[in-house]
């Protein structure tokens, strides 16, 4: 909730429309290149976590990304 209302106003500057599809936590471990997608948002629920690891793969190349519904 924070972050999005903090970039959305940006983001709106430049011309974009956002909504917030959830959310959730994003534990990274650069050290072993591994991240971890999960946990939820309790303003606007769970995000889709196996989407948002995609995207990280593209980024993370040589990174084991995992998902879980875990809260912690």
């Amino acid at each position: 909730d924070h972050i999005f209302e903090k970039v959305n106003p940006e983001m709106e500057k430049l011309g974009y429309e956002c909504k917030c599809l959830g959310g959730g936590k994003i534990d990274h471990n650069s050290k072993e290149k591994k991240i971890r997608v999960f946990g939820l948002s309790t303003g606007y629920g769970k995000a889709d976590h196996a989407a948002t690891v995609e995207i990280l793969k593209k980024v993370y190349t040589d990174y084991e990304i995992t998902w879980s519904d875990d809260k912690k």
